[in-house]
């Protein structure tokens, strides 16, 4: 079960990585393709630094035991907070575009595969 954590930090790493690198590229998967300096500051904060810090915590979390069930869990559940708004923003404005679904798909596996880790 604990190799469950090396795809989730994979992933968080990776769209860290790119969003630090090319914030538009982060973007664009909601057609927002030209961003001005505040926006590419607001990516590579939010998708970036914050992506690459979970990246780090479940890294953490796979080689210590002691604060594994903290990492995974608080982890899963902000995972389940961003499918949560995904779900709100569908009921809301009645659509769910391509890349949202496919995002909150992630989301909930991803939440799913800590939560195997954590119980």
């Amino acid at each position: 079960m604990i190799l469950l954590l090396l795809p989730v930090a994979m992933v968080f790493l990776v769209m860290g990585l790119v969003a630090l690198a090319r914030p538009p590229m982060v973007l664009a998967y909601f057609d927002v393709h030209t961003l001005p300096a505040p926006m590419r500051n607001e990516v590579r904060a939010v998708y970036g630094g914050f992506g690459i810090a979970i990246a780090i915590l479940l890294l953490v979390a796979w080689v210590s035991p002691l604060w594994r069930d903290g990492i995974t869990v608080t982890v899963a559940v902000a995972l389940l907070g961003m499918a949560a708004g995904r779900l709100v923003s569908w009921a809301v404005d009645r659509v769910l575009p391509k890349w949202p679904a496919r995002f909150l798909l992630l989301e909930l596996v991803m939440a799913a595969m800590l939560a195997a880790v954590a119980w």
